[in-house]
């Protein structure tokens, strides 16, 4: 559903659904139950300068009725945010597509604690393109490749592309020369299948029995002495420290589940080095920016839905640990 409100500062309007019935009489009623503990004479401002709106953009006041509207938009106020050192890069623009590379710690979309501090929100107000979307998603701890749309006239062209899985995308990560302990030896390249679920109140993604869902294809490019990564110390608490030889890995997916080349990995074994998830779930601790997931989306493949030609974009950024 469209929102009738602008994007401000980069962010979208957010938007609420009122109930069809409640023991409240006004929309202000309703705001209040959900949200008065926090910020109640905020809520009233909202209302009397009419910066909360209905459908159509029209603007509500304190005596509005809960049924008179469905839905309504407002703005949030955003918390301060600290900027992270990072930065985006960007690798082409056009008419029709922005690509960038997306650094470690940055995330893709707003939530939670990061609003401003996103990728979409930064690249809306840094390049003044309000209806930027992006087509895909990395992980906040992924770096990478990110793939947007900037025109909505076209936009539905290269969803279509990811709904019918006609993107290819190569993925690097270092990782253990070998597996750990108590795992069987891989033999390369191998192709990981199995069934994963997520929910949304849980961290992890979790393998359980079914039909496959997911699907990577893992290859071993080189291995290397462990040494002393760029910008940081060895990996601590992982079979690489220990074994002393790390892997440089292709994978590429043939499904995007959340935290699935993560996931396959672990499975073989093979923890992805400064993965705080997985095979072991760590302790919360503040972002080491000198310790990243090794984790990157080295490349991105389709066939333009607009030129009609075959097009490829490649990350510049390297991984701190790869030799």
């Amino acid at each position: 559903m469209q929102s009738p409100l602008p994007v401000r500062d980069g962010v979208n309007a957010t938007r609420l659904r009122l109930p069809e019935e409640g023991p409240w009489d006004t929309a202000l009623d309703y705001m209040m139950h959900r949200w008065g503990h926090i910020d109640p004479q905020g809520i009233e401002d909202r209302f009397d300068a009419g910066e909360i709106v209905g459908e159509a953009g029209v603007a509500l006041d304190r005596s509005t009725p809960l049924q008179e509207h469905t839905f309504i938009w407002y703005y949030r106020t955003l918390p301060p945010e600290t900027r992270m050192p990072v930065e985006l890069n960007i690798l082409h623009q056009d008419d029709h597509l922005l690509v960038v590379d997306k650094p470690h710690f940055l995330p893709t979309t707003p939530g939670g604690t990061y609003i401003q501090e996103s990728a979409l929100v930064r690249l809306r107000n840094q390049l003044g393109l309000p209806d930027l979307i992006p087509m895909h998603r990395l992980d906040r701890m992924t770096a990478g490749v990110l793939l947007l749309s900037t025109n909505p006239a076209t936009r539905g062209k290269y969803q279509v592309l990811f709904e019918k899985r006609q993107v290819q995308k190569e993925y690097e990560c270092v990782a253990a020369a070998a597996p750990a302990p108590g795992h069987p030896a891989v033999g390369f390249p191998v192709v990981v299948r199995n069934r994963m679920t997520k929910s949304r109140s849980y961290l992890l993604a979790e393998v359980i029995d079914g039909e496959p869902n997911t699907e990577t294809r893992i290859e071993l490019l080189r291995t290397f002495d462990a040494g002393t990564p760029a910008g940081g110390g060895p990996a601590p608490g992982t079979a690489a420290a220990l074994a002393g030889r790390l892997g440089l890995y292709r994978l590429e997916p043939q499904s995007g589940k959340t935290h699935q080349l993560r996931v396959h990995m672990a499975s073989l074994g093979l923890g992805i080095v400064n993965d705080a998830f997985y095979p072991v779930l760590l302790d919360k601790a503040p972002d080491d920016y000198a310790k990243p997931l090794q984790l990157l989306a080295r490349g991105i493949r389709f066939v333009d839905p607009i030129s009609g030609t075959p097009v490829e974009y490649r990350s510049r950024l390297n991984l701190s640990h790869a030799r």
